[in-house]
């Protein structure tokens, strides 16, 4: 099995314990601490989880709402499937069928001239 590493983000609830509730709040907050980000920029960062984030707007972030980094961002460790690959056999962890499948796989049709 792969480990993979992933994070919640919890922007959205950390503002809501401060008592902000919209996001249009954060714009002048962001623009004292010269981040300069447009309103579709600020919702996308509230109510989705960013790939990527400046270490300034993180940092600006921390300081409005008066929390640490752990509160923000919550590292969390998802195990995965290797994918069965015709060169490579798969793990002995992974080996089996498919969860709902069970034996039943789709047979080649096959094509016969007619007489």
């Amino acid at each position: 099995m792969t480990a993979k590493l992933d994070y919640q983000w919890h922007l959205r609830e950390v503002m809501a314990t401060r008592g902000m509730f919209s996001t249009t709040d954060l714009r002048p907050l962001l623009l004292e601490r010269g981040v300069n980000l447009s309103s579709s920029q600020i919702y996308r960062l509230v109510a989705e989880k960013p790939e990527r984030l400046s270490m300034k707007t993180l940092m600006a972030l921390l300081d409005i709402l008066g929390c640490r980094m752990e509160e923000l961002i919550e590292p969390i460790r998802e195990t995965g499937r290797r994918r069965k690959t015709a060169s490579a056999e798969q793990p002995e962890e992974t080996a089996g069928p498919e969860p709902g499948v069970g034996d039943f796989r789709p047979r080649r049709a096959r094509v016969t001239p007619e007489p």
